[in-house]
């Protein structure tokens, strides 16, 4: 009996590293830094500052950077994950063309995410995800003529979806490179005194490389 017990004993103790060694290492929580390119722009033809028949240009082309978290979880074949980011973009558009004698300008701010990640690991090092969640934005516009100055800002609900590629460099640090297409619907500038409003749909696309850790 005693032999009995210690051989299942020294079998578990064999055992647990072979299971650890089979869970996936993109697993547990993780930070990260991101930087990458960032684009804004109108989702229809006619979308443009309604002044009745100007149609506008609303391409806003930037750099984006910021911070993510993340968490993963072992699902046996795939990876899930929950992750969330702050980021900023430096995308900014000025206006040459005068609109009843006002030019233009328009700035994106603040980008907040949260969402989820499905993924596959497609080498012992490498993770291949698709991703989706929520979004928010923040756009600042400015009309002005030589005497008078409007600023408008709103915040703004959208959706996003994207697929990167994730690789790891050791036990701890990874990279990733990721695109990712964002909508924001029913956006609506209007100036204090109604005079001035745009109603735009808006695409984003961005294309964002990442170096992170896991704890």
């Amino acid at each position: 009996m005693r032999k009995f017990a210690l051989a299942a004993l020294l079998a578990g103790t064999v055992a647990a590293p072979a299971l650890a060694q089979d869970a996936s290492p993109f697993t547990g929580p993780r930070i990260e830094g991101l930087i990458g390119y960032d684009s804004l722009r109108s989702g229809e033809d006619e979308d443009g500052v309604d002044t009745g028949d100007n149609e506008g240009d609303e391409t806003i082309d930037g750099a984006a950077f910021g911070v993510g978290v993340g968490y993963d979880f072992d699902l046996g074949g795939v990876v899930a994950g929950i992750e969330g980011e702050f980021m900023e973009s430096t995308g900014e558009q000025d206006s040459d063309e005068s609109i009843d004698g006002f030019t233009s300008s328009i700035e994106t701010g603040r980008d907040l995410y949260v969402g989820a990640r499905l993924g596959a690991q497609v080498a012992p090092s490498t993770l291949v995800y698709a991703k989706g969640g929520y979004t928010n934005t923040s756009i600042e516009a400015a009309f002005e003529d030589d005497s008078d100055r409007f600023e408008f800002d709103t915040n703004v609900d959208g959706w996003r979806l994207g697929a990167g590629v994730e690789q790891l460099f050791g036990p701890n640090m990874y990279g990733k490179i990721e695109y990712r297409y964002s909508n924001y619907n029913n956006v609506d500038f209007q100036g204090d005194e109604g005079d001035l409003e745009a109603d735009i749909d808006l695409d984003r696309h961005q294309v964002v490389a990442g170096v992170g850790w896991r704890f």
